[in-house]
């Protein structure tokens, strides 16, 4: 019989130039046994030897020739057991070995099934299997039916069927209990036995490695899985705060600037009445004060929105809650009339066509989107054509979904530079298409520039991807 513990064997990963010979990537099962298991094998198999052999040897004198070669049997058993300390790289040559020395020799099977159930784990070809379990079986069989054909005083398998008190230092002749065909079907049975748990054993150790091998490489795949996703949140947090830091410190810095310009043709105004001494140079005090509060106003906010941004990027963890859509950014009425009115306080012409309806059942993100194309339409519009006329267009319904268009009158300048838009309108044209809308832009034939956007109409609370570009 084969008794072996799981603990013979366990896992381990070898490198590529570590692998055995005969053994190809596919096939090679990455089990190792351990020194608690080497320990517990080798004695048994040296024991197991030398017990079959000097139960062979009884019916020999040392005076007759046999005597010798069961002699050095008994020496080489030691070696033999020892064979089994090579399994782990050459499992394969360990097996047939084995096989070899308990044909040559009168041992035990039990150290070609030791071989036999480490080649088994060790090696997952069906031909492996197949070829060892049949040299297992019949190895076991010889080697049990070598011994119960034996002289009833040379054979173990007689010693178990013999009456107590017989045979041996009794001084009493042996006697059996049963007849000859019991003793030798039972040692028939037993080899068969034998082998069928040492391939048991064998094939569980296998699929133990193979599948600690498997968790290990979907435990592997799921890290790296999870590092890359984490990368992406990362650049698209990235993106996200990119875009935020555009378009709001950009629409704020334009205003700044169109304010500042705004003032110094004041100035100048103030300057020459107070040459040709004018009397209504009060007049215009008043709205150089006005544009210089303007201005006040407007850089104080382009600092708060500085130190939002920066506040993100110290603390990422809670950019996501400050890029998240609120009532600034929600395409309202009261936040299309602040941003409609914040231009036209800086001296932009902006002709509205607003239709919204129901936007209350918009969903948050669709709406920020729509605002945020909105501001960089018109942040676009004051710094390619100041002083062109702006044409607003806003349509929201939830039939149609929110269509957006934007146009404006492009000065000489402007329109002989065909590379005019910068990454502010690729940006919002990719968030666009991120929320399954289209966008547009780009001047016709007449020289007037055109921004138009489309969104679908996805209400509040139906399910959707997250997307953290949406965000921005």
């Amino acid at each position: 019989m084969v008794t072996m513990s799981n603990s013979d064997f366990r896992d381990r990963n070898r490198p590529l130039g570590s692998r055995p010979s005969g053994a190809t990537p596919d096939d090679e099962v990455p089990v190792h046994g351990t020194r608690r298991s080497s320990l517990a094998m080798v004695p048994i198999a040296i024991f197991m030897c030398l017990a079959q052999t000097s139960f062979a040897a009884a019916r020999y004198g040392s005076s007759d020739p046999q005597f010798l070669w069961f002699m050095f049997s008994t020496l080489a058993a030691i070696p033999s057991g020892l064979l089994l300390l090579a399994r782990d790289r050459h499992p394969e040559a360990v097996f047939w070995g084995s096989c070899a020395l308990v044909i040559a020799f009168p041992f035990d099977s039990m150290l070609a099934l030791m071989a036999m159930t480490s080649l088994l784990a060790r090696r997952s070809s069906r031909a492996v299997t197949v070829r060892a379990i049949a040299a297992g079986g019949a190895i076991a069989l010889i080697a049990q039916l070598r011994d119960a054909l034996n002289p009833p005083d040379a054979s173990l398998w007689h010693v178990f069927f013999a009456k107590p008190h017989t045979g041996g230092n009794t001084g009493t002749p042996i006697v059996m209990m049963v007849g000859e065909t019991p003793i030798i079907i039972t040692a028939a049975i037993a080899a068969l036995i034998s082998t069928a748990i040492a391939a048991l054993v064998g094939l569980h150790l296998r699929s133990k490695a193979i599948a600690a091998s498997a968790e290990a490489k979907a435990d592997a795949a799921t890290n790296q899985a999870h590092t890359l996703q984490a990368n992406l949140n990362n650049q698209q947090l990235a993106d996200a705060i990119a875009a935020e830091a555009h378009d709001t410190l950009a629409h704020s810095l334009s205003l700044l600037a169109l304010n500042a310009s705004a003032l110094q043709a004041e100035s100048d105004k103030l300057r020459t009445m107070a040459q040709s001494g004018e009397h209504s140079i009060h007049v215009h005090a008043d709205s150089i004060a006005q544009q210089a509060q303007q201005i006040r106003r407007q850089a104080a906010g382009a600092l708060d929105e500085a130190h939002t941004i920066i506040d993100m990027l110290r603390h990422p963890e809670q950019a996501y809650v400050q890029l998240a859509p609120s009532e600034d950014t929600a395409l309202t009425r009261e936040s299309l009339n602040a941003l409609i009115t914040d231009a036209r306080q800086a001296g932009m012409r902006v002709d509205t066509w607003i239709d919204i309806q129901q936007l209350s059942e918009l969903d948050e993100n669709l709406g920020k989107i729509a605002y945020r194309t909105i501001q960089e339409g018109l942040t676009n519009a004051r710094r390619h054509a100041p002083d062109a006329p702006v044409a607003l267009q806003i349509d929201a319904l939830p039939r149609v979904g929110v269509h957006i268009h934007i146009s404006n009158p492009l000065t000489a300048g402007e329109h002989a530079r065909p590379d005019r838009t910068g990454n502010g309108l690729t940006g919002i044209a990719a968030r666009i298409h991120s929320a399954g809308g289209t966008c547009a832009y780009g001047a016709d034939e007449q020289g007037v520039f055109h921004i138009d956007a489309r969104l679908p109409w996805i209400r509040n609370g139906a399910e959707q991807q997250p997307n953290v570009a949406g965000l921005a």
